[in-house]
């Protein structure tokens, strides 16, 4: 399998850091709420990836220790795998966030919300169900 990506679960308390996908056809799952992270640049690892995103996408910039991830399944290409990434936020990181040019908005949503929400990716719906049972 080759990698093509990276998403990251970053939390504080009950809520999740995601943002709107911006609403172009072309787009998978347009207008959408999303986690943070993309597709992988051209020699990057999982992590460089992740950290890449956030910092591109939210304007933080996290120490690689401070996430966990692991390979899954990618979803929208078959035989595929990207990353998923799990860390927490600190209320100052949250204060600090300067949103870059993809996307329409960002929130910290509560997870709940996001887990049931009828205009989040669907699949990272149950992601993120999945790794924060865990």
């Amino acid at each position: 399998m080759s990698f093509v990506g990276a998403k990251l679960i970053l939390t504080q308390g009950d809520s999740l850091l995601v943002c709107l996908r911006d609403d172009f056809d072309w787009l998978p799952f347009p207008g959408h709420w999303d986690l943070p992270g993309g597709k992988a640049e051209e020699g990057e690892t999982p992590i460089e990836c992740a950290l890449r995103e956030l910092d591109e996408e939210f304007g933080l910039r996290l120490e690689p220790t401070r996430l966990s991830g692991r390979s899954i399944p990618s979803a929208t290409r078959p035989g595929r795998e990207s990353w998923l990434f799990v860390g927490t936020l600190t209320a100052g990181e949250i204060a600090s966030i300067r949103f870059g040019d993809e996307g329409q908005e960002w929130r910290m949503m509560p997870i709940a919300q996001f887990i049931a929400h009828p205009r989040a990716v669907p699949h990272f719906r149950e992601a993120v169900a999945q790794v924060l049972r865990s």
